[in-house]
């Protein structure tokens, strides 16, 4: 199981940095490609980006593409989504989760995905 954090509340333009932790000792996020998606009310699941898990090749949505970075630590078992310029529309419950390997087409399909944390909040007001 993973955990998100890092959640907040946001003026337009601004920044938040998440991050995706294993809940439980003994979960190697280095071994699996991480995913990071978005819900906002009313609206289906989307597929924000992914890191692989063999060269750490990045993949993004068209609509945060230069906006924000996935990286990871696998010293800190942790994968972080870096949100500068953010915009209202990027308010959502963010999500991370895991896979076995990602391409561009691989977030665009929730269903592939494991191990769901629980979402942290991110709203961008002013």
């Amino acid at each position: 199981q993973l955990v998100e954090s890092g959640g907040g509340l946001v003026q337009p333009g601004g920044s938040l940095r998440l991050s995706c932790a294993a809940s439980a000792s003994g979960f190697s996020l280095h071994i699996y490609a991480i995913g990071w998606f978005r819900q906002a009310p009313g609206k289906e699941r989307e597929g924000v980006s992914c890191i692989s898990n063999i060269d750490s090749t990045t993949y993004y949505a068209d609509s945060v593409k230069g906006r924000f970075t996935i990286s990871r630590d696998n010293t800190k078992n942790t994968v972080y989504l870096q949100m500068n310029s953010l915009k209202p529309e990027d308010t959502a419950v963010y999500y991370c989760a895991a896979v076995d390997g990602c391409r561009l087409s691989t977030i665009q399909t929730p269903g592939l995905f494991g191990s769901w944390g629980q979402g942290t909040q991110v709203t961008v007001s002013s």
